[in-house]
């Protein structure tokens, strides 16, 4: 169970979502009767952020017409009564987009999300909780996170410590299924988003709040993947993406903002680089790595020491696995979040799993990624190799197709799709009998297999051996060829007027 941590206190806030100069007709939004002039919306999924400045909320299915009446004289009563605001309203209670009562923000403690957290407060009226997800990032981001928040307007900080479950119910599925996207990537980033959008959704819940929002921008993958999640899990739920939105065009302009809305700028240095890390992997964008021609700099890579930098002797692993997940380091039994702790230690040490790609983003473009995941490329190794020997051809073809789709899926956001969660149920079947250890040498960049044993296994060395047994019998092979080979034969007589 994740571990839950709480800082501070919202102070309510009521819910307003009438036009200041009255209303002329309803418009049902996410269940929500809300009342405006006439105006045109976007399509479902899709955010609004004008129409005369009010709330922009994603809309769903139609409410029924008692439902609708009642929320509307609800809407009414409130607006009436007065009702409480939060800090940074108009003077009629409501920010300058709309109102919100309360939004659950993904928080890194960065300028970016320190900025939103004001914005919000301005633009919808509401009390901000700062939502922050420990998914291996490293203690050094972690740090401060209250004072942060506080110092931003935020009236509460929730912590949850998400390792185990991000490792055991995300990142271990797709070890199984094999999913990797475009030949290279491992999907660390991807991985990570719906387990964090998950907690998100559960926060709302636990605070009362009735909006999320995010600091992915417009151009990403990630703004897909948390919200197809939200979508999934609390379709109720508005969504807020600042960057969608907001006249902030970058670094510049955010730290003016902060500056106007008294917010302080954090002081660490700006990365040249946009990274974004977890315990799967570390992943570094931008600047020079935006030409595809440029060779990445050596002092870039933070998980990973240089292969050439790295022992000049190998390293012996053997990895455990029951059923297609990894379960052991060297005979030791350990959980999911701890072994690959380990296996980071141990692969960084010797300089595996770099990955430079160019890959096709979700929205259309492509986009250049230098990938570190050390930990997750000798277990993927290991969970491959077991396959050879408890997978027939067929099984093994027919997992690796699949595995394809899988792969798109999760890099799509789409991770708690039926179609997803169908193929899941497929390769905890097929990978039943997965079950053994593999010996893996670690050396200077490279992931070599030296051993690999199960007690499924479909090897069998007394068919396998070059020796004549009674099982195989050579002799048998020719029958077998001259079947197997007519159509060659008769498209070849076909072709010389045989």
């Amino acid at each position: 169970m994740a571990q839950l941590h709480t800082i501070s206190s919202c102070s309510s806030s009521r819910i307003s979502l009438l036009s200041s100069a009255q209303a002329e007709w309803p418009i049902r939004r996410k269940n929500i009767s809300c009342v405006k002039r006439p105006c045109s919306f976007q399509e479902a999924g899709a955010v609004s952020s004008g129409f005369l400045k009010h709330l922009s909320i994603h809309h769903s299915l139609h409410q029924a017409p008692s439902s609708r009446t009642k929320a509307i004289l609800n809407v009414l009563s409130s607006e009436k009564d007065g009702g409480l605001t939060s800090p940074g309203t108009t003077e009629n209670g409501r920010g300058l987009r709309g109102q919100l009562k309360k939004v659950v923000l993904a928080y890194s403690g960065g300028l970016d999300t320190s900025v939103i957290v004001p914005w919000l407060r301005e633009n919808y009226g509401c009390d901000v909780v700062c939502f922050t997800a420990d998914v291996g990032q490293g203690d050094m981001e972690m740090e401060g996170l209250e004072r942060k928040a506080k110092a931003s307007g935020a009236c509460q900080l929730v912590v949850k410590d998400l390792k185990e479950e991000f490792v055991r119910d995300f990142i271990f599925p797709c070890l199984r299924a094999g999913a990797v996207y475009e030949r290279k990537y491992l999907l660390g980033t991807s991985m990570a988003r719906p387990v964090i959008a998950k907690a998100m959704v559960d926060v709302a819940k636990e605070v009362g709040a009735d909006a999320v929002a995010h600091g992915c921008t417009g151009k990403g993958n990630d703004q897909v993947r948390f919200e197809l999640t939200f979508f999934a899990l609390n379709p109720e739920l508005n969504v807020v993406a600042p960057w969608r939105e907001w006249d902030i065009k970058g670094r510049e302009d955010a730290i003016e903002y902060a500056k106007k809305h008294n917010v302080p700028v954090p002081v660490s240095k700006k990365s040249i680089y946009s990274r974004d890390r977890n315990l799967w992997h570390l992943s570094h964008e931008g600047d020079i790595l935006e030409d595809p021609a440029n060779e990445p700099k050596k002092e870039m890579y933070m998980m990973t020491v240089d292969p050439e930098d790295a022992p000049n002797q190998p390293e012996y692993v053997e990895i455990g696995i029951v059923a297609g997940i990894p379960v052991s380091l060297n005979g030791t039994d350990l959980s999911p979040a701890s072994l690959l702790s380990a296996l980071n230690e141990l692969g960084g040490q010797h300089g595996i799993g770099r990955v430079d790609m160019v890959e096709n983003r979700l929205v259309g473009m492509k986009s250049r990624g230098v990938y570190e995941t050390p930990g997750g490329t000798i277990l993927y190794t290991a969970v491959r190799e077991l396959e050879s020997l408890t997978l027939d051809r067929e099984t093994m073809q027919f997992k690796d197709t699949i595995a394809l789709k899988y792969a798109e899926l999760v890099y799509a956001g789409r991770w708690f799709d039926p179609l997803r969660e169908s193929m899941d149920a497929f390769m905890e079947n097929i990978t039943k009998t997965t079950t053994g250890s593999v010996t893996l040498k670690l050396y200077k960049g490279s992931v070599t297999v030296t051993s690999r044993q199960s007690p499924s296994s479909l090897y069998r060395e007394d068919i396998s051996s070059f020796e004549n047994g009674d099982i195989y019998n050579q002799a048998d092979a020719a029958g077998f060829i001259r079947l197997y080979g007519l159509p060659t034969r008769v498209r070849s007589m076909l072709e010389r007027g045989i």
